[in-house]
């Protein structure tokens, strides 16, 4: 079928490539020779012989079909291109419309492609519409929940606030109340609503309002918070001391919208304070009238047997005797440690330098020492090495109660062998030495993990209870030794007795001195007519036979007023004032004599048994000399010399000192650390330590208050630390026992060494201070 076709198309092609006429003569031509032949070839096939007319009647049959079959074919033809032609045309508008349907198609599938991305956006957007509904409808829920929460937490904070006994309250800046707690509302008598919005002007008095006005101004100008007392009075007359707090608050964005203040009621804090200030006082004033009142028949049996010591005895009674003597020596160095023990409660130790005979000061304690062990059938050896200075700058009642203590201790734990006293004396720099005093015994010794504790305050040796004593002597012998800028350790085996080693830096009078000191002591002393104000009578009886003795003559007085109604300048070259009398003190006598003979008074000399007072303290009120109870023969003589041969007193710079910078500082790390890094960066680490010790001191006084013994433990050792890497020895050493609770009676000491660490640390800093702006100034000197 497709071949036939290829022919039509063929044939149409060809007629009209050549035209109808050629056709039509061309298909003339093929009809006729085809009818010839075929009638040429059926005639020779029925008769087997081809004649013309046969031939001529093929012609004629061929002319006569040829306009027949050229019309038909003709018109088939035309048909057929008509067709063709109309098919054509067909064709190209189906291709016309194919192609605008393509194009309608392709703006179809653009146009559903756009409407589906309409509808995708649509539907996104509806989605979105419904998410962002679903959200402001969760939001809405969550706000709506918030706001709940938020009331509920503002109804909770509320009911939390009034019901603290606590003040609390907000101001803004300017001054209005904002807000307050139930309790203050009870504090003014007043409501809520009445006092939002009002001034402190409007609620308080107008000098507590004026006071309070003061500390919101202080609090806006530091924008720092703010701590002080203030007392409150009550609508019912009632007052009561609150510790106030008030602190700055600030909006999200950093704006200052006012204050919040809060107030806590102390009352009963302050009472509590007020009565332990009471009490202190009190056992101050305990301490220093049963001091005053033992060491009365103290004095007379030291002053009276050693007056009998010069008379003939037989040898028992010079054992009695010195037996008595002895044990009354004992029982004042006793009295002295009591004394200091209070005064190191109070943090009011101080050393009194004065000059000092050393070598008479070892040969008493040598008589003593002697005394005691003869009692005990033990042996004493006292080993001085190198030339012991005679006359050195120290304080020489604390250097013989620190000795004094070291040696009855030895003798007291041994009960064979003996005792070896040894002194080693070396120089040090100009005009001073460093002392050192080896006290040895042969006693029951002390094992060497308990060799640290023994100088705890209250701390005995587990196993020595057979010993008497109360755990305070050695505490405050380390505590007299550090205060005098030098040392003490032990070295003992059990068994095998004990080495208790002190070592102390002295000032050596120069040679002239001495000599002329020496010298004065020596000059035979005029009689001198002395007025005795004591009110005991065996008191006057001692110092009477002493200054009979020493050739001197005494007239007594038993109250202050007698003494004012006997005394007269020109009378009496001395006057001895006890302090304490029944009608009035010492003091008031004296500043009495001043006032009624200001140009022709003698010398005041103070008798007392209260060693508590600061030695400046008679200076103050005119007194010359201040001589201890009970009395020594030596004291006696050697005040008297000082006031009347010649030798001068310590000027009052030299009477008190605190403890130097050898034990407050650590000089050596010190002058190392300032020679690499220099002052400078010495001076910004003290100003660190200065910033950062409050804080820290915060910190622990609150630990030590809860109790709270590891917060204790890390907040010294922080103080600790810091301290150390400065310099500060003192502060170093307290932190290293605070924050060390396997102490032995640390629980008993812990509150003693916080309370030394607040009350040293600025003082001890201003010394490195200075020590450093002494280094700067000699570095700058030298260059």
């Amino acid at each position: 079928m497709r071949q036939i076709k290829t022919w039509v198309q063929l044939y149409v092609d060809w007629i009209t490539r050549i035209g109808i006429i050629r056709f039509s003569l061309l298909l003339a031509f093929c009809i006729i020779s085809i009818a010839v032949v075929i009638q040429g070839t059926i005639t020779l096939l029925l008769r087997g012989v081809v004649d013309v007319v046969d031939l001529v009647r093929s012609v004629f049959f061929g002319l006569l079909v040829t306009p027949w079959a050229a019309y038909f074919l003709t018109a088939v033809i035309d048909e057929l291109e008509d067709s063709r032609r109309r098919l054509t045309d067909m064709v190209h508008k189906l291709q016309i419309m194919r192609e605008r349907d393509q194009a309608l198609n392709q703006r179809l599938q653009s146009n559903i492609s756009q409407l589906n991305n309409q509808i995708e956006e649509t539907r996104r957007a509806e989605a979105a519409r419904l998410r962002v509904l679903s959200e402001l409808e969760a939001e809405a829920i969550q706000r709506e929940k918030a706001q709940k929460e938020l009331e509920e937490q503002s109804a909770l904070l509320r009911s939390f606030l009034d019901s603290s006994p606590d003040l609390v309250f907000y101001r803004n800046e300017r001054e209005e109340f904002l807000s307050c707690n139930r309790a203050l509302e009870t504090l003014l008598g007043r409501s809520r609503d009445d006092i939002i919005g009002r001034t402190p002007y409007g609620v308080y008095e107008p000098q507590m309002a004026e006071q309070i006005i003061s500390r919101d101004r202080e609090v806006f100008e530091k924008n720092q918070p703010i701590t002080y007392e203030l007392w409150f009075p009550y609508p019912d007359g009632r007052r009561a001391c609150f510790e106030m707090r008030q602190v700055p608050f600030f909006a999200a964005h950093g704006e200052r919208l006012g204050l919040v203040g809060f107030g806590r009621d102390i009352t009963e804090h302050k009472q509590y304070q007020d009565e332990l200030e009471k009490a202190s006082r009190d056992k101050t004033t305990f301490i220093s009238t049963i001091s005053h009142e033992l060491r009365t028949p103290l004095n007379g049996v030291v002053g009276l047997s050693h007056i009998l010591l010069d008379t003939p005895l037989n040898d028992l009674q010079r054992q009695y005797l010195n037996t008595i003597h002895l044990s009354a020596v004992t029982l004042g160095n006793i009295f002295n440690d009591i004394i200091d023990l209070d005064k190191i409660e109070r943090r009011k130790l101080k050393i009194a330098r004065s000059k000092i005979d050393l070598r008479q000061l070892l040969a008493d304690l040598q008589t003593l020492s002697s005394l005691m062990v003869e009692a005990k059938g033990l042996y004493l050896h006292f080993d001085i090495d190198g030339d012991v200075p005679h006359w050195i700058m120290a304080d020489g009642t604390r250097l013989r109660q620190i000795l004094w203590n070291v040696l009855s201790n030895a003798v007291k734990f041994t009960a064979e062998g003996g005792i070896t006293f040894g002194v080693q004396v070396s120089p040090s720099e100009e005009n001073k030495v460093y002392l050192r005093f080896d006290i040895e015994d042969t006693g029951i010794g002390i094992p060497e993990h308990e060799q640290q504790n023994i100088f705890a305050m209250y701390y005995q040796v587990p196993g020595t209870k057979r010993a008497v004593g109360t755990g305070i002597g050695l505490a405050i012998t380390k505590q007299l030794v550090e205060t005098m800028g030098g040392s003490i350790h032990v070295d003992s085996e059990l068994g095998h007795g004990s080495c208790f080693t002190i070592e102390l830096e002295a000032t050596v009078l120069p040679d002239s001195q001495n000599d002329e000191a020496e010298a004065m002591l020596a000059q035979e002393l005029p009689p001198l007519r002395i007025l005795l104000v004591e009110d005991i009578a065996l008191n006057i009886t001692v110092a009477t036979a002493m200054l009979n003795k020493l050739g001197h003559q005494v007239d007594a007085a038993m109250t202050g007023r007698e003494a004012l109604a006997k005394f007269q300048p020109e009378r009496y070259d001395l006057v001895l004032l006890d302090i304490q009398l029944p009608d009035m003190t010492g003091f008031d006598i004296a500043d009495e004599l001043r006032q009624r003979y200001p140009e022709k008074l003698p010398p005041l000399v103070a008798l007392t048994a209260n060693l508590i007072n600061d030695p400046s303290q008679y200076q103050q009120h005119g007194m010359q000399a201040v001589i201890g109870k009970p009395l020594a023969l030596g004291n006696l003589r050697k005040t008297l010399n000082e006031l009347f041969v010649g030798c001068a007193l310590p000027s009052e710079s030299e009477v008190v000192v605190e403890a130097p910078n050898k034990y407050v500082l650590d000089l050596p790390f010190l002058e190392d650390f300032t020679g690499v890094v220099g002052c400078d960066v010495m001076v910004s680490a003290i100003d660190l330590f200065a910033q950062s010790m409050p804080e820290y001191l915060k910190i622990l006084n609150s630990a030590l208050t809860a109790r709270d013994k590891q917060g204790i433990v890390e907040e010294a050792h922080k103080i600790k630390s810091a301290a150390g890497a400065i310099g500060l020895k003192r502060i170093h050493q307290l932190a290293q026992q605070a924050q060390s609770p396997d102490l032995p009676a640390w629980q008993e000491n812990i509150n003693d060494w916080i309370d030394s660490i607040c009350a040293e640390y600025q003082g001890d800093l201003e010394c490195l201070r200075q020590w450093v702006q002494q280094q700067r100034t000699e570095t700058q000197t030298a260059q």
